[in-house]
């Protein structure tokens, strides 16, 4: 039963950093809180064995990652 607590607290904790996400200013902040939201939600998915959540998720992750490369390394080039 604490298990299950657990993957349920897990589902929780992912949707609350992706509704935080969607609140940010700055895209940069809401791609960092929204990467974390979908690695949760990606973990989430493969335990309770939701695959296409874990993969809608995991191609976010992939997306996220990209886009703020492109942002990083454009602000490093910038400076």
């Amino acid at each position: 039963m604490d298990a299950v607590i657990s993957f349920e607290m897990l589902g929780y904790a992912a949707s609350v950093f992706v509704a935080v996400s969607l609140m940010m200013r700055s895209l940069t902040k809401l791609r960092v809180i929204n990467l974390v939201g979908s690695v949760l939600f990606t973990a989430y998915g493969l335990i309770i064995g939701a695959y296409p959540v874990a993969i809608v998720n995991a191609f976010i992750v992939l997306v996220n990652i990209y886009y703020l490369h492109q942002t990083l390394t454009v602000t490093a080039v910038a400076k």
